[in-house]
Formats: C-alpha cells, sequence, structure tokens
C-alpha cells in the first residue's frame, strides 16, 4: 500500500502533463484541418482586362490552387429585358473577365494582402475581391482559440512540473539518511540515488500506459468524432505510434531531467 502511494501522486502528475499536451495536439490538428476546410471553400474574386492564363500565374504564385473564369451568362440574363442577341454579344465582348481563385491554404491576413498586391501589379487584373473582413474575423478567431489553449496547457504543465519536483525532493529527504551512509561508504552520486531514478523511470512508464489507454479508448468514441464531423472536420483523436512515443518521451525526460537536478543539488549531510 505504501509503495502504492509513492508512485500514485507521480503518475498523475505525469499523467496531467500528458493529457494537457495530447489536447493541444487534438485543439492544433483541428484548427489545421478546420483551414484546410476553409481553403476548400473560400476563394477570391478576380476581375481582369485579358483573359489569365491559369498555368502561369499557378506556377508564379505557390499560394494559388486553380483558377476557374466565372461565366457572365446568368448575370446577362437577368438583365436581359428585350436586349437582341446582336446587342448581347456586344455586351458580352465589352465586359470585363471575372475569375474564381482558389487557394492552397487558408492564408493570414498579411498573406493576403501581399498576394493582392501582386495580383494588381500584374497590369492584367483591376480588382481582387478577398472578402477580407470574413476573413480576417474568422482566422482572428482560430488563432485567439488557438493562444488560449496553449496559454492554458502552458500553465498546467509549468504547475505540474514543480509538483513534480517537489514530489521528488520530499522523496529524497524520505532517504535521506541511506543515501547518506551509502556516501560515507564511497558509493558513487549515480548508485547512492539509482532508487529515485528507478522511481521515475518507473512512474514515466506507467503514466504513459494510463495515457495511452485513455486516449485510445476516447479515439473509438463514435460521439467524439460526430463533434468534429458537425462543424465539417475529420480529426485524428491518437496516433497509437507518433503519440504513443511523443508520450513516453515526454514522461521519461521530464523525470529524468527532476531527477537529475535533484541529485546535483543534494548536499550531502555531515
Amino acid at each position: 500500500m505504501k509503495s502504492v502511494k509513492n508512485h500514485l501522486s507521480l503518475v498523475i502528475a505525469l499523467l496531467s502533463i500528458l493529457f494537457s499536451l495530447q489536447i493541444f495536439t487534438i485543439v492544433d490538428r483541428a484548427i489545421d484541418a478546420y483551414k484546410e476546410n476553409l481553403a476548400h471553400n473560400y476563394a477570391l474574386v478576380v476581375v481582369a482586362k485579358s483573359p489569365l492564363e491559369a498555368n502561369k500565374l499557378t506556377h508564379q504564385y505557390k499560394l494559388i490552387k486553380n483558377i476557374e473564369e466565372i461565366s457572365p451568362d446568368s448575370v446577362i440574363e437577368k438583365l436581359n429585358s428585350g436586349i437582341n442577341k446582336k446587342s448581347m454579344q456586344l455586351l458580352k465582348m465589352t465586359l470585363p473577365k471575372f475569375y474564381k481563385m482558389r487557394l492552397i491554404y487558408y492564408p493570414s491576413p498579411s498573406e493576403l494582402s501581399e498576394l493582392t498586391k501582386k495580383l494588381l501589379s500584374s497590369g492584367v487584373i483591376t480588382k481582387v475581391e478577398t472578402f477580407s473582413k470574413t476573413h480576417d474575423t474568422t482566422y482572428k478567431l482560430l488563432l485567439l482559440f488557438k493562444r488560449v489553449i496553449t496559454i492554458f496547457a502552458f500553465t498546467v504543465i509549468l504547475v505540474t512540473v514543480l509538483l513534480i519536483f517537489k514530489e521528488l525532493r520530499i522523496w529524497q529527504f524520505k532517504h535521506s539518511e541511506r543515501m547518506n551512509i551509502m556516501g560515507l561508504f564511497g558509493a558513487p552520486v549515480w548508485l547512492r540515488s539509482a532508487v529515485l531514478f528507478r522511481l521515475a523511470i518507473v512512474d514515466a512508464f506507467i503514466a504513459s500506459a494510463f495515457a495511452f489507454v485513455l486516449f485510445a479508448y476516447l479515439s473509438s468514441l463514435d460521439w467524439i468524432h460526430e463533434q468534429f464531423a458537425d462543424i465539417g472536420i475529420s480529426v485524428t483523436i491518437f496516433d497509437p505510434i507518433y503519440d504513443a512515443s511523443m508520450m513516453l518521451a515526454v514522461s521519461f525526460v521530464v523525470s529524468i531531467l527532476l531527477a537529475t537536478f535533484i541529485v546535483l543539488g543534494h548536499k550531502e549531510e555531515v
């Protein structure tokens, strides 16, 4: 029972770090997926004096995915009130060319502004409609949400690291007499602290295993995927290879580093 208590507090602390990191990873993936979805539905409307060469523009501007000409026929039909065919053909010839430009990814306001300036400087394009007000608001909301999650995750991790450090320090005080006796007999620092490092390594394994089971279970729940489907995106909740490796690495690094700092800061009693 005592052994379980020694491990429980450290495991819970490590688990909270892994939980915060994975939640941040899920949110980051969700934002990226949502931006891809926005990029798929978002397009610029461009007005040109003459026909545009789609291949040339997509090669020249890497942000442009494809260019599609917008036919003016539907607009002309709405305006048609007894106009004869000859006049209609003449009207079509005098109208500028309208194009819809789709982008590879959802750009930042600065990237969108730079692309607009470059397109207008070409001499052929006379107007670019970016729907900047809606675009900027959406982009800033995504950025704000990501920053809030980042600050929250960082705060939780910082507080938890301090708690782990304190827990390992308490454990060291409990075993300081044994470590001092070993030091009197000439035992090196790594041998005197072997039990501390073993505690850190074992708890890192246990916390990673708990986190693996927890997120593997959460990723299997249909209702979580339905929440993302409602906003038109699909997100990987848990990658058994990449995420599990990251969890194990983080828990190991945190545990070993804190244990090392405690050992290096330990002063022998005389």
